[in-house]
């Protein structure tokens, strides 16, 4: 079936359904319920206090995890942003997906950041199938799947409203002399490529996500909130660096790889406490407008701790914990995330979850939310049932799949307590599999591939059957106003 021909049938079945609808005890049917889906940027598994961090505060997002699910072995669909944000939007794993790699776009227009490479327009998108279920959508933060008027544009792919950064190179600088308004630049007058200036952006994004709430309150919507921060560069404004500034010894970041800062340790602490106050106002909004228990919201991170450990210090955070590796790494500490869920009288406070599940999975589950399915032919399973505690209606992955271009070239399959691994693939494609036991070894120190030979070609013929190529179609580059 068409792209096409999918969408417009979804819509009437939507319609048709009475899609998601909720019922109340006596059995009166509410509205389906509003998604919210929160993606911080570069955020370690152990960088919140319900993941056991214990330098930065977190409250809001810990509160979440205490109303709500806290999953332990969740993962995202890449190390680096580009890619698990298209695993993320498509329901593909790695070895399916369009976009395997950050890939960046050089604008004819050197005032205009140029975006990365675009998914195509044939690929089907979840804002797409709930804008046919019949969902308002808006994505506020960090886009990064190609630029205005490409065939990648967040607009071309079923939001209604885009805010923010469109190319992640752009939101290497968070006081941004413009952000992107749908299709448009909006100047932020005052800014400079300082450590400050006049109007921070990750305020900017999060005003505007709340005004998106307020907008469509009478309606069920779809807000993505893929936040910039905490990703480098450090910068925080003075009241934020302010709650963490003199608590601990400061070595200052002097280099050039991004902004410098004084104080990065007391920077990077404040960004996180930073979006986590967004988290809060977004639950004070929702109380406010009485729209809390209709609104089932997610929380997680597009890849691991940056490796860049003069301006992050991870050792400090023990921001990976017992994991090893960093972002851009498929070992455990690159892709490993936090995923936090929260829906009042749907979803058990303070319950916890072993259930292997990734990035991809989220299309699945949040048609399913909405009374409909997502697009055929993807790699997704709904953790819905999981959430609702019905594990016995749970269907399981028989493993999951990385393939990541990046950092060397990388593949990595996770089947059970397995873990199988190969790297520097780009100058060595018959790198060896390392074998891991997660249940035993959650730090993959001990290669145990001489051990258990079987399960190594077991894992290696997953990694042949599981991948395909990417057909890389010609896109057209957009610019703004165009």
């Amino acid at each position: 079936m068409r792209r096409r021909e999918f969408l417009e049938a979804l819509g009437a079945a939507g319609v048709a359904l009475g899609t998601g609808a909720c019922r109340h005890a006596g059995g009166r049917p509410t509205r389906r319920p509003n998604i919210v889906f929160i993606m911080a940027d570069d955020l370690g598994w152990q960088e919140l206090g319900c993941y056991g961090q214990k330098r930065i505060r977190t409250p809001n997002i810990d509160r979440m995890a205490a109303e709500g699910m806290r999953f332990t072995q969740y993962y995202a669909g890449s190390a680096v942003c580009a890619p698990s944000r298209c695993n993320l939007l498509t329901g593909k794993h790695g070895g399916h997906a369009f976009i395997r790699d950050n890939f960046g776009i050089k604008s004819p227009d050197p005032e205009v950041f140029g975006g990365q490479m675009p998914i195509p327009a044939g690929e089907c998108t979840v804002a797409e199938c709930l804008k046919a279920a019949g969902y308002a959508t808006g994505c506020f933060g960090k886009w990064g799947l190609g630029a205005p008027g490409s065939t990648g544009d967040p607009l071309a792919h079923g939001f209604d409203r885009f805010y923010g950064y469109n190319c992640q190179s752009h939101a290497h600088n968070l006081y941004p002399r413009y952000l992107v308004s749908d299709s448009q630049r909006e100047e932020l007058p005052g800014n400079t490529r300082g450590l400050t200036g006049a109007r921070y952006a990750p305020q900017c994004i999060a005003d505007e996500m709340l005004q998106f709430v307020r907008d469509h309150r009478h309606e069920p919507f779809f807000l993505y909130y893929p936040t910039v921060i905490p990703h480098l560069a450090l910068q925080v404004p003075e009241e934020s660096l302010a709650e963490y500034k003199g608590l601990w010894d400061e070595t200052p970041y002097n280099g050039k790889s991004y902004l410098p800062h004084p104080t990065p340790k007391a920077c990077y602490a404040a960004m996180i406490s930073f979006l986590d106050r967004q988290v809060g106002r977004l639950f004070a909004l929702l109380e406010e407008l009485g729209l809390d228990d209709n609104t089932i919201v997610f929380f997680t991170s597009d890849n691991g701790t940056t490796h860049l450990k003069d301006q992050v210090d991870y050792e400090f955070f023990e921001s990976v914990g017992p994991l090893r590796g960093l972002k851009g790494s498929l070992h455990e500490g690159g892709i490993r995330e936090p995923l936090v869920v929260r829906w009042p009288g749907r979803i058990a406070p303070g319950t916890t979850s072993g259930l292997l599940a990734a990035h991809y999975d989220m299309p699945a589950t949040l048609a399913q939310l909405a009374g409909v399915r997502f697009a055929p032919g993807c790699d997704a399973l709904s953790i819905v049932p999981t959430l609702l505690g019905r594990p016995g209606r749970q269907a399981i992955h028989d493993y999951l799949f990385w393939d990541f271009a990046g950092y060397g070239g990388q593949v990595a399959v996770r089947m059970g307590k397995w873990k199988g691994i190969k790297t520097g693939l780009t100058k060595n494609p018959d790198a060896p599999l390392e074998l891991y036991d997660l249940d035993a070894d959650i730090g993959e120190t001990r290669n145990l591939a001489s051990d258990y030979p079987a399960v190594v070609q077991q894992i290696e013929r997953i990694m042949l059957d599981a991948r395909t190529t990417p057909q890389v179609e010609s896109f057209r580059f957009g610019r703004y106003g165009q």
